[in-house]
């Protein structure tokens, strides 16, 4: 009971106040949009680059352009061979990674506050002028094709893809999981296609956080990015419905002793009215460690060592998804426990003490999660700008958790939780629990995992 109440009255005073630090923000005439986030405390500087696009950006048959084309940024560029990119950042210190997700690619380094300059140039330049070297790409591309046959190996990590291509269905952007045919295609053309379409300054948003003076940056920043092509602006694509639900998707992988499956229901979009609400919501159900459904498939049932729910909130609208792993034997169990949880939810809603619970929960941990670094600074305006969001997204925050009232909440319940037109994807040895998991939905659909991409049709 002690550590209870000291563990309230921490998240009680970690949320007694959450703001933006101050930031400015500006246009070049270029369209690349430029915020700067001076932090100090730390010797640290970080810079941010998206670019527009991401996953939905990606031609229909060529998933997988969008990431290799941020791996392959710095291994070469005009005036440095990758080698030579490598030795300058280990010089500095410094570190650069890049990724890509369903609507951006990012570029995120970090120097020494006294190496601003250095870092700057180095970054710029590979976003820039990347090169792109044929041998290069050619790597690239075969490791991607190797880690594509990998994923199989790995249920957790395969299952993610198998429900994204049966859930969205392949007219959908988010529907097209990379694989190994999808990869094979690419080519070094393909790749500078691509970026001299969509790595332009109207695609751009450029984040500066840490140690640094404004007043200097600011001229650098435009130095160094001003020359970028102005470019097109990438469009996004129209709102794509995702596949019909009410459907199952078995695959099949005979030597597991494992079942992992996922359930997954139409959700929101990252700007949709209810995501407040949502938060609080899918917190309660699956988002963290004592939810209701790890409380029941893990803590009192011991079917798993884990049971979450996902809430997807990307620019289209994505998927509330339930996801687990139990033993073959305990497949059927543990779906109709996980089913049974879900409906609970929809019908009898949530406590007055489990929404005030929840209030305490997500304000304790929320700073610590997305306010703590110049990095994390940097990526939630990151999202307020490609979102079209304001800074109101995080400085009324606190506001809108507390407004969230017990009917509101239990309205959201019935809407958006809902034991009806569900969509399964199911991976285990198939012998064993085919005829356990039909009854699941009306249709079937099963496919080896041996078989070549994630069973998108």
């Amino acid at each position: 009971m002690k550590a209870a109440a000291l563990l309230f009255l921490l998240t009680t005073m970690l949320a007694a106040d959450v703001r933006l630090p101050p930031y400015t923000r500006e246009t070049l005439p270029n369209g690349i949009v430029v915020y700067l986030i001076p932090k100090t405390g730390v010797p640290l500087v970080n810079f941010r680059v998206i670019v527009k696009g991401g996953k939905e950006s990606e031609p229909v048959g060529m998933s997988g352009v969008s990431s290799i084309a941020a791996e392959l940024l710095r291994k070469g560029t005009q005036t440095r061979s990758a080698d030579q990119f490598s030795n300058e950042l280990d010089t500095l210190g410094g570190s650069f990674r890049t990724g890509n997700d369903e609507q951006m690619a990012f570029i995120t380094s970090e120097f020494l506050a006294k190496d601003f300059a250095a870092g700057l140039d180095l970054t710029s330049d590979v976003v820039l002028h990347p090169a792109f070297p044929d041998s290069e790409v050619k790597k690239a591309v075969a490791q991607a094709v190797d880690q594509a046959k990998s994923v199989k190996d790995n249920p957790q990590f395969a299952i993610t893809r198998y429900f994204q291509a049966f859930f969205y269905g392949p007219q959908h952007p988010y529907g097209r999981p990379e694989d190994e045919s999808t990869l094979r295609r690419l080519t070094r053309e393909n790749l500078v296609d691509y970026v001299k379409r969509i790595y332009v300054g109207k695609n751009m948003i450029i984040m500066v956080s840490g140690d640094f003076d404004p007043a200097t940056a600011r001229p650098a920043i435009k130095k160094a990015f001003g020359a970028a092509p102005a470019g097109a602006a990438y469009q996004w694509a129209k709102d794509v419905n995702p596949a019909p639900g009410h459907r199952l998707l078995l695959v099949d992988k005979p030597d597991a002793t494992q079942t992992y499956f996922r359930i997954g229901q139409p959700g929101i979009r990252r700007t949709d009215p209810d995501r407040t609400t949502l938060l609080l919501l899918n917190t309660l159900f699956g988002g963290r460690f004592t939810s209701m459904l790890n409380d029941e498939l893990r803590v009192n049932s011991g079917l798993t060592y884990g049971a979450s729910c996902i809430l997807d909130l990307h620019r289209e609208p994505g998927a509330i998804t339930i996801s687990t792993y139990t033993r073959t034997e305990t497949t059927e169990k543990a779906i109709d426990m996980a089913l049974d949880v879900l409906k609970r939810l929809n019908e009898k809603g949530i406590t007055a003490e489990q929404l005030k619970s929840v209030k305490a929960y997500v304000k304790g941990t929320y700073p610590t999660r997305t306010l703590e670094t110049s990095d994390q600074i940097a990526n939630i305006l990151g999202e307020i700008e490609l979102f079209g969001l304001n800074r109101g997204e995080v400085d009324d925050l606190f506001s809108r958790i507390d407004s969230v009232s017990l009917e509101q909440i239990n309205t959201a319940a019935k809407k958006w939780y809902r034991p009806d037109s569900l969509t399964f994807v199911v991976l285990g040895n198939a012998a064993k629990i085919r005829d356990s998991v039909k009854k699941y939905a009306p249709q079937m659909q099963e496919v080896s995992i041996t078989t070549p991409g994630f069973g998108s049709n």
